[in-house]
């Protein structure tokens, strides 16, 4: 797998940031945020390092694919409340515009009685 050496996420998978792990496998890595804007807040990473979303190709789909079917049922072992009465939200910031601090893909997955901060 790639990594930057100076990505503060590929740090966090190589262990040399601790991180409060919520998952980890051969290709991804979920840790909660340091800065929770919901009851629920945690990042999913790829291990493979691509800084924005819109750098990914179409040899990433299933990653980004199995990445969006984990979002869930990782927020529902978290305590999110199931169907349309809880629910959750997944956001993945690309770029100045898009609000990315951190450049490595990542998705934000929030959840929990609102009002949030986002």
């Amino acid at each position: 797998m790639s990594q930057d050496p100076d990505c503060l996420f590929c740090k966090i998978i190589q262990g040399k940031i601790p991180s409060k792990k919520v998952y980890e496998d051969e290709e991804i890595f979920a840790f909660h945020d340091i800065h929770p804007a919901a009851p629920i807040h945690f990042l999913m990473i790829p291990k493979k390092h691509v800084p924005m979303l819109s750098d990914m190709t179409i040899v990433d789909q299933q990653l980004l694919g199995k990445m969006m079917l984990l979002a869930p049922k990782l927020a529902l072992e978290l305590g999110a409340r199931p169907g349309g009465s809880g629910g959750f939200r997944v956001s993945v910031n690309t770029g100045v515009d898009g609000g990315q601090e951190v450049y490595h893909v990542h998705l934000h997955v929030m959840a929990g009685p609102r009002p949030w901060q986002r």
